[in-house]
């Protein structure tokens, strides 16, 4: 055996397998953070693909500097303006279009590590793919769980598969929490989870305030660098909501397993209580880089390029409880969860409508609760749905979501005359 330390880290001293990664929305934030991780360690990664949907500039880029096999854009057009530009530079990369074409780069056997990054809904298919591939799946999207969490994980045990969290939070709760998370081994040791919140840019906000915020009020973060609807989703706490929903399925626990707890710092990413009044947490410094690099050479750690945390600079911790009154779509979300079936999907595609539109500043801020409670009480809340179903249920109650912003528009109109 060779007993001398490798260059990228592996503190068992062998020669590290470098593993193929092909990243699902690799010009957004969590793409862009995965790329920064795997240009540090050459000897055990190489890009294979990088997806995303129209950012043609910074996918060429991306391709210049990774020279993956293959670059897929969603979207015809920009596929068409990639190609393009691969052309005139000469790079051996092999443009592809199309949702097919996301289910095929992801299941290729030159890929080991898929990175699941597309916001929304959007990524359920390719990451299911991915799954029923037997890769190792790195899940920053946390919508494929909250909307077909059953099937993930069966088609998951069946595959082989691993699915490894990349949420912060419940990267947090993966390293503090022991066990085998295929079988489950020790989770009846584990009596709750603290799933922890930054509380946003408005947790001491009023009712009033919160009324008149601005899209760049809400996606001004006071820690985190993050895309514009995932911003908006922690400052409703929609986000905290959704990754309830997603603990339970990835944990095996209920949802009255679950706290969660504003604390401002974003310092302590999750804690873990066991039955015998132990309470683990993992520690960092907010930056999305710690659980990518924790993902991606899981068992062993690298490097993640992330600042040392100064304990004596942070100096005291708080934490609060959340006000549902403030936030509403909190409590709707811990709803859907206690509901199951097909709630977290109408609740998941009415939020994304609903988000859509105050960034298109057609709605206000605290329109966005009103409008997930109305799809929500249109929802079918089908149990033991299969993917059709769950797609059906997800284009009607993003159907419903449409057609009340159209009559809150109505509305508006009439009290104008």
């Amino acid at each position: 055996m060779n007993t001398k330390a490798s260059k990228d880290g592996n503190p068992h001293g062998e020669e590290a397998t470098v593993r193929g990664v092909a990243i699902l929305g690799s010009t957004g934030s969590i793409g862009v953070s995965t790329l920064d991780v795997l240009a540090r360690h050459p000897q055990r990664f190489r890009v294979t693909a990088l997806t995303a949907n129209t950012q043609v500039e910074r996918m060429f880029e991306q391709c210049r500097r990774f020279v993956p096999a293959q670059a897929v854009m969603l979207d015809l057009r920009a596929a068409d303006a990639l190609q393009a530009k691969i052309n005139q530079a000469g790079l051996a990369v092999e443009v592809l279009s199309g949702m097919e074409a996301l289910k095929q780069v992801v299941a290729s056997p030159q890929t080991h590590i898929v990175m699941a990054a597309i916001v929304g809904a959007a990524g359920l298919q390719p990451t299911l793919a991915a799954v029923r591939a037997g890769k190792r799946v790195l899940l920053a999207n946390k919508e494929p769980l909250v909307m077909s969490g059953n099937i993930f994980i069966d088609e998951a045990r069946k595959s082989g598969a691993e699915l490894l969290p990349i949420d912060s939070e419940h990267n947090a709760i993966f390293q503090c929490m022991p066990c085998n998370y295929r079988t489950g081994e020790s989770r009846a040791e584990v009596r709750r989870i603290f799933l922890t919140c930054s509380g946003g840019p408005f947790h001491a906000a009023s009712l009033a305030e919160l009324a008149n915020v601005t899209p760049e009020q809400a996606c001004a973060h006071p820690n985190w660098a993050m895309g514009r609807k995932i911003s908006v989703d922690s400052a409703t706490l929609m986000n905290k909501g959704l990754e309830l929903i997603e603990a339970c399925w990835l944990f095996g626990v209920t949802p009255e397993q679950v706290d969660i707890v504003i604390h401002p710092q974003s310092v302590i990413h999750s804690m873990v209580e066991y039955l015998d009044g132990s309470v683990l947490a993992q520690l960092g410094n907010p930056d999305m880089r710690t659980p990518i690099a924790h993902a991606l050479a899981w068992p062993h750690r690298v490097d993640s390029g992330v600042k040392e945390l100064d304990l004596f600079n942070i100096a005291h911790l708080d934490f609060e409880r959340p006000d549902l009154d403030r936030f509403p779509c909190l409590r709707l979300a811990c709803e859907a969860a206690h509901a199951g079936g097909t709630a977290p999907v109408a609740l998941n595609a009415a939020n994304e409508i609903a988000v859509e539109a105050f960034l298109e500043r057609q709605i206000r801020f605290t329109d966005i609760p009103r409008i997930i409670e109305h799809a929500l009480s249109h929802a079918s809340h089908a149990l033991n749905a299969d993917l059709e179903a769950i797609l059906k249920e997800d284009a009607m109650a993003r159907d419903t979501a449409r057609r009340f912003i159209v009559d809150m528009k109505h509305e508006v109109k009439r009290g104008a005359l």
